[in-house]
């Protein structure tokens, strides 16, 4: 107030307004040419500032949050503010908004320098700020739910997939995945976990290991690590129905090559329900899935740190089948990768049709049985065979898988009866034979023989045969009179159990092939190999 009174004195009124209109007119002039110096440089800050932001979210939503947000847009303004050096963004030089010839950062002005930071003052302050705690919301939200264990219940297995700062005590059982973070859905939350891929067969889980996988916090008191591994690790059970050929490679060795050929040999295999000669008879295929020393876990009290860990195993539904839609593999190349485990030298079976003269001969395989479902008359079905122009071996499935694997690929066909050997068709070449002979027993062990063998068969680029006994060919019938249900009517026996049904059908029943019925069969086998 004090000057505004000397200002009045000093001057009329008349000469008051006449000075007030000077400077309002001398202020004009001074923005006039303000603007004038700095036309080149003001023009394009508006397009500039609006282009950024939709650079700055693009950038965002292409990287991992490092907590350098602000870096990444203060680099991008300087970036486009200076001469263009070629070595800007993929989306940036395709939306350029700077001139053709932009200024040189080494001959900027002072007035240029104070208007490129309040540019990127403003940028940061009303454009980039916002969207970036957006950005690293959604980032920090998705890690979280990364680090969270996917747990995937299916038709026959169960499994857990974890990834992040996972730790593996075997003493307790345990699989913690502790998080930085967690939400309050998933804090404390345990899984239980049988990693056996059979769920649904009582019997088998039974025997099967229980394992928890539990999410914790950082903050809560769990074990430190004492041992530290670089790739993931898969848990597994070698318990269920191990010891039966068949289920070894239907519940583990096929769900296996399922869920670990992904990692190409950096995976370390985990066992639990630990069982020596199982690793021993598998041997080559175990060392061809994984580069490392199988870890037997139970009763480890070392705290195992991994990457990531895989509890269970990934099954398809379908016996000894690969379903090609849904996982990465098919059961070709998983027959394949038994092919290079056992480095067995055939891929195709013999044609025919190919061969000069009649030297070489096709081979059939017999697969013989000493206890149970064994041919009574192997001697006959061997000349036979021979008369029809076939080298015959005959052979008992064993443990020794590299003989057997050898001895199955080095022949065109293989018969044998229904039972775990018949598994071994997996090393059969490319277009070999598979001839299954169907034990007595009706409905039931109809089923069994389609779903257990043929049914697999057809996706094994193997042709399939089949060959039903009759009630004359089974030892069956000189046990049993023939007004007996156990003849008359399997379908009765079924229903007092599979114990029952089995120790009957599968147990006890022998059989004399009917040479002259079964022929047929052979000659059919010798026109698909002239195909």
């Amino acid at each position: 107030m004090i000057y505004q009174t000397i200002f009045a004195k000093s001057f009329s009124r008349y000469e008051q307004k006449k000075l007030g209109y000077g400077a309002l007119v001398g202020f004009l002039l001074i923005v006039l040419s303000l603007c004038t110096v700095f036309k080149p440089y003001l023009g394009p800050l508006h397009d500039l500032n609006m282009k950024l932001s939709i650079g700055v979210d693009t950038k965002m939503l292409m990287v991992n949050d490092t907590g350098g947000s602000l870096k990444i847009t203060k680099d991008i303004v300087t970036e486009i503010l200076v001469e263009d050096t070629g070595n800007s963004l993929h989306m940036i030089e395709d939306e350029r908004i700077v001139p053709k010839n932009p200024v040189n950062a080494t001959r900027v002005s002072p007035q240029m320098a104070k208007v490129e930071n309040n540019a990127t003052k403003t940028l940061i302050n009303e454009t980039s700020i916002s969207a970036t705690k957006a950005e690293v919301e959604k980032l920090e939200t998705r890690k979280v739910e990364q680090e969270q264990p996917l747990c995937v219940s299916e038709a026959r297995t169960e499994y857990c997939k974890t990834q992040g700062d996972i730790r593996v005590h075997g003493k307790s059982s345990s699989v913690y995945t502790v998080s930085q973070k967690t939400n309050s859905f998933t804090e404390n939350v345990s899984w239980s976990i049988k990693p056996y891929a059979r769920k649904t067969d009582a019997y088998a889980m039974s025997s099967v290991r229980t394992w928890s996988v539990k999410t914790v916090k950082a903050s809560q008191q769990v074990s430190h690590c004492t041992k530290n591994h670089s790739i993931p690790a898969v848990i597994f059970s070698t318990a269920g129905y191990t010891g039966n050929h068949f289920h070894e490679f239907s519940d583990i060795i096929v769900p296996l090559f399922l869920t670990c050929r992904q990692f190409n040999g950096q995976v370390q295999l985990i066992i639990t329900n630990k069982k020596p000669w199982w690793i021993v008879k598998h041997r080559a295929f175990l060392k061809k899935l994984s580069n490392y020393e199988i870890m037997d876990i139970d009763g480890d009290d070392e705290v195992h740190c991994f990457p990531k860990v895989i509890v269970g195993l990934k099954r398809y539904h379908k016996e000894l089948s690969i379903d090609p839609e849904k996982y990465s593999y098919s059961i070709k190349d998983f027959r394949d990768f038994l092919r290079s485990s056992y480095s067995l030298k055939r891929v195709n079976a013999i044609k025919i049709k190919d061969i000069g003269n009649q030297s070489k001969k096709p081979r059939l395989l017999i697969l013989s049985r000493k206890r149970s479902r064994s041919f009574t008359n192997t001697n006959q079905i061997a000349k036979m065979a021979k008369g029809l122009g076939f080298k015959v071996i005959v052979m008992e499935a064993g443990r020794n898988m590299r003989n057997i694997a050898d001895v199955v690929n080095s022949c065109d066909v293989l018969m044998g009866v229904h039972g775990a050997g018949l598994t071994n068709i997996l090393f059969l070449p490319e277009n070999g034979i598979f001839i299954q002979v169907v034990p007595y027993g009706g409905m039931q062990v109809d089923w069994l023989a389609k779903n257990d063998f043929a049914k697999p068969s057809e996706d094994m680029n193997i042709k399939y045969l089949e060959y039903k006994i009759r009630l004359e060919e089974s030892s069956l019938i000189q046990q049993y009179p023939l007004e007996h249900m156990i003849i008359k009517d399997p379908s009765s026996i079924v229903k007092q159990g599979w114990e029952a049904f089995r120790s009957v059908y599968f147990d006890k029943q022998n059989i004399k092939l009917d040479v002259n019925r079964f022929r047929p069969i052979l000659q059919k086998a010798l026109e698909l190999l002239h195909q």
